[in-house]
């Protein structure tokens, strides 16, 4: 689970030029707007991440002009995005530990606090572009597309070490999956399974594409138990529809095969059997961290275009072949956000 709150250790606090009350400080590999002499250096803080939705309580009333949200699945809250402040982006938000008496004493950096602290994930509403009715939760063998962000981990950059490594482009969409197992075949969203009735794009271009019979032909001539495949479903009136698209496309970017993921080249050998889209490969190399060390570096790799004009969302960076990493426990892969497009495309 994504640590949405968590215990972490300012360890830089620098001026913002022409402002007297505000200044930058530094935790993890993000940057937030803190008020001058809140914090020193080494100081422990509560962060919470971008993309938290917070509980309506008095300790975060300040935010409510430029944060309050109120919606059918959530209900009341407070939603963190990036913001800009003389200039400096702001990324997330950092509170004094002291703040928040339900958290106990002596915690130690990288405590996560989100369930503590009632943290949950802010979720747009479901609409008919990008859902349906939801029949169920998400299969066995389909997991949460979320991608840990390196700013949120930039020691990730050195599990990198000594790997061969790929960089595609992250498409701006939905994250929809679909999948077999030996009850049927499965069409999900990012938390959902839906039904199809006749309100789902997605389940249109599973059919257009005819995605069903591709996926049994090829699991039942691999005597497979599990097949999943996930993808990014860019089309007209999602996310802006930044890849200025005609009509829907799908693009996967994950494939796996009886509980496994599989590796590049194995995923791009399915793509072509089935006739599938994959996200764009922008880049193959060794040794990642030898190239891009810093998260500052991963961000400047990460600005650029679509092809047909809009901001580039950014990159996800994995091995070419599957590696367990415990510090996010699970197989390594991680995410870097075109700052340019956040601040241009944040609702």
């Amino acid at each position: 689970m994504r640590k949405l709150a968590s215990i972490q250790r300012i360890w830089k606090i620098e001026p913002i030029e022409g402002a007297d009350r505000i200044e930058l400080a530094y935790v993890l590999g993000w940057q937030c707007v803190v008020n001058k002499g809140q914090f020193q250096p080494m100081d422990l803080a509560v962060y919470f991440e971008i993309d938290s939705f917070l509980p309506v309580r008095d300790k975060f009333e300040f935010m409510r002009a430029s944060s309050y949200k109120k919606s059918d699945i959530l209900g009341e809250g407070f939603r963190l995005r990036t913001m800009k402040f003389k200039g400096q982006i702001s990324q997330g938000l950092l509170l004094p530990v002291s703040e928040f008496p339900e958290i106990a004493e002596g915690v130690e950096p990288g405590t996560d606090v989100t369930e503590i602290l009632g943290i949950r994930k802010w979720e747009i509403e479901e609409k008919a572009t990008t859902g349906g009715t939801v029949i169920a939760g998400l299969p066995v063998d389909v997991p949460h597309t979320d991608e840990t962000r390196v700013q949120a981990e930039p020691e990730l950059i050195k599990d990198f070490a000594g790997l061969e490594y790929y960089i595609s482009t992250k498409m701006d969409g939905s994250s929809h999956s679909v999948s077999i197992d030996e009850e049927g075949f499965h069409v999900t969203g990012h938390n959902y399974e839906y039904k199809d009735d006749g309100k789902s794009d997605f389940y249109e271009l599973v059919k257009r594409d005819d995605i069903e019979a591709k996926m049994r032909k090829y699991y039942e001539e691999n005597k497979l138990h599990l097949l999943t495949i996930q993808g990014e479903f860019c089309a007209p009136g999602i996310q802006k529809n930044r890849l200025k698209l005609a009509r829907p496309e799908w693009y996967v970017f994950t494939i796996r095969v009886d509980g496994n993921r599989l590796g590049l080249k194995k995923m791009q050998e399915i793509c072509n059997i089935m006739n599938l889209n994959m996200v764009p490969i922008e880049e193959v190399g060794m040794d990642l961290p030898a190239k891009y060390p810093t998260v500052d570096a991963l961000l400047a790799r990460s600005e650029g275009e679509y092809p047909n004009g809009g901001k580039k969302e950014g990159i996800v960076i994995r091995p070419t072949e599957p590696v367990y990493c415990e510090r996010i426990s699970g197989a390594l892969s991680m995410k870097v956000v075109n700052n340019k497009y956040l601040l241009k495309n944040e609702d």
